[in-house]
Parts: structure tokens; C-alpha cells; sequence
């Protein structure tokens, strides 16, 4: 059996990471716009659901094994890890907290990959540039959100915000764990019949919350505009098909301490868009945390442009 799995060509990996990068960068933008319209759990079910009877009917096509619990079970509870706890804070305290607040707090989860990936320990405790990237990049993301953070602190609700806040960080805590186990313990081969499994579980868990909330029972389909219901089409073709699944994908061929370093750029892009689209401005401190920020990146791939052909150990 070949394995040229392992070894995915540059420009595959090029284009795997400009998606999660941009793609997700964007989604910011999009959840609010979605969540103009539609509430939290009922946007996350039919977010997740419509993505995933995409996918299943892509696999369908494709003639891939759908229907094997070997496969299906770590891809569930990586669904469930990722995107039903993981993304789903993010849907649920967008609603409240300012998403410069979310974005700063996500930022974390390149440490969580580090902290929880004990086969790695040794090899990303020993890097330095590697930690000090991380540690570069999460100063990076608070220096570029510092002003909007100030100015937001004035309005918050003490008990509710901070119980959001905590959410966010156990969200993002969540997100690394299950971007990790489906990283080793993955059951297909096949991103696609993965994807289609973990958007498939998230979205059926969404659907409790959204009718113990009484969100379903009082949501008049109708009466949603038409900007939520693009919104959430981008969100359902590019932040989850095309973007999760470059995702998954990256996480079976590249260092998830690399991977991890979407955190820090999607809220580059993020700002970056607003630029350019919502005619906001950007301040000099703002600027520092972008060049910052994508400093931080290049030194953590710094031991892999110095040692491109150093084979990596396997802990047992």
C-alpha cells in the first residue's frame, strides 16, 4: 500500500491553509449577520445539518463507505468536540459579548494544542521558536483588539458576561482536544466521510437546545430576512464545507501546532475585512498587533524551513 498520503504536495497544503485562513477569517462577519435573523441553536442545526447532507450526498457520488461505526464514532465525537461545543459558544456568546472579546479568547487555543498534544510534549517544549510563536501570537491578537476591548468593558454585565467568557475559554479548550483526537484517531481514510459524520452530530445536538430554549416553537421562517439567509448559506458552503473540510484535512497531514495557527491569522482577516468592506479604520497599535501576529506565525514554522527533511519521532 503507497502512503503518499504523508506527503501531500506544497501546493495542496498552500491552498488548504489560504482557505482555513480567509474562509474562517470571514465567518465572524457572518455568524452576526446570521444571527440578525435566526437564533443560536436553531442557526447551529440548520448550519450544520444542511453542511453535512451536503457532504453525505457528495460521499453518496463518490462512492465512499458511509455506514461503518469504526468510522463513524470518532467522527462523531470529534463533531460534537468541535462543533457543537466549540462553535457553538462561539454562535451562542456572539450574541452578547463584543466579538473582539471571542476573537482575543480563541486566540488561546494554539497553547490548548500544545498543552493537551502529549505525544508532541517533548518535541514542541523543546522548540523554541515554536513557543515562543505561540506565545507572540496570543500578545499579537490582544494587542490588535485592545482599543475595541477598552472601550467594550464599560458595557459589560458582570455575572452574564463572565459566564460567557468562561464558556469560550472551555469551548476552545474543546476545540483543541477534539481537533486533536480526530487528528489520531480518526476512523476513515476519507476527510469527506468524516466531515459528513462530525456536521451530521453537531447539527442533531443543536436541535434539543433549540427546543428546550422554545426557540423553534416561536421562530416565524417566514419573517427571516433574506441577508440571514445568505449569511448562513456562506456558512453552511464555505465555513463549513469547504473550510472545515480543508481543516480536517490539514490536521491528518501537518503539525497541529501548526495547523493551530489559523487562531491567529482568521482575526487578522477578520479585521482586514472590515477595512476594506465595512469602511472601518485601523489605528497604529492595531497594525503593531498584525505584524506581530503574522511574525508569531513564521516563527513557528521557523524549524521546518531550517530542518525540512528531519524525520519526526513517534511517542508509543
Amino acid at each position: 500500500m503507497q502512503t503518499q498520503s504523508k506527503t501531500p504536495s506544497t501546493a495542496m497544503v498552500v491552498l488548504a491553509f489560504a482557505t482555513v485562513y480567509i474562509v474562517w477569517g470571514s465567518t465572524y462577519f457572518f455568524i452576526q449577520r446570521a444571527l440578525a435573523g435566526l437564533p443560536p441553536f436553531t442557526l447551529g442545526a440548520i448550519r450544520f445539518i444542511a453542511a453535512g447532507l451536503l457532504m453525505m450526498t457528495w460521499s453518496v457520488l463518490q462512492g465512499e463507505k458511509l455506514f461503518s461505526w469504526q468510522n463513524m464514532k470518532p467522527a462523531i465525537v470529534t463533531g460534537l468536540l468541535l462543533l457543537f461545543i466549540g462553535n457553538g459558544v462561539v454562535i451562542w456568546v456572539e450574541q452578547f459579548l463584543p466579538s473582539a472579546m471571542v476573537a482575543i479568547m480563541l486566540s488561546s487555543s494554539p497553547l490548548w494544542f500544545v498543552a493537551l498534544d502529549k505525544s508532541k510534549w517533548q518535541e514542541n517544549f523543546s522548540n523554541k521558536s515554536t513557543i515562543a510563536g505561540l506565545i507572540i501570537g496570543f500578545a499579537g491578537v490582544v494587542l490588535l483588539f485592545s482599543e475595541r476591548i477598552m472601550n467594550s468593558f464599560s458595557s459589560l454585565n458582570s455575572s452574564r458576561d463572565l459566564f460567557a467568557m468562561l464558556l469560550v475559554i472551555l469551548g476552545s479548550i474543546a476545540w483543541s482536544g477534539g481537533s486533536l483526537y480526530s487528528k489520531y484517531k480518526t476512523g476513515s481514510s476519507s476527510a469527506t466521510v468524516n466531515s459528513t459524520w462530525q456536521m451530521l452530530a453537531a447539527g442533531i445536538a443543536f436541535i434539543p437546545g433549540a427546543l428546550i430554549s422554545g426557540e423553534l416553537q416561536n421562530i416565524d421562517f417566514q419573517a427571516v430576512p433574506l441577508n440571514t439567509w445568505l449569511a448562513t448559506g456562506y456558512l453552511v458552503i464555505f465555513g463549513s464545507i469547504i473550510g472545515f473540510s480543508a481543516y480536517v484535512w490539514l490536521l491528518k497531514v501537518q503539525p497541529a501546532t501548526k495547523v493551530s495557527t489559523y487562531a491567529y491569522v482568521n482575526p487578522v482577516v477578520a479585521v482586514l475585512l472590515g477595512i476594506f468592506f465595512a469602511k472601518e479604520s485601523i489605528s497604529q497599535i492595531q497594525i503593531i498587533g498584525l505584524i506581530v501576529i503574522l511574525g508569531s506565525v513564521l516563527l513557528i514554522n521557523l524549524h521546518k524551513y531550517r530542518k525540512v527533511s528531519r524525520p519526526v519521532s513517534q511517542a508509543c
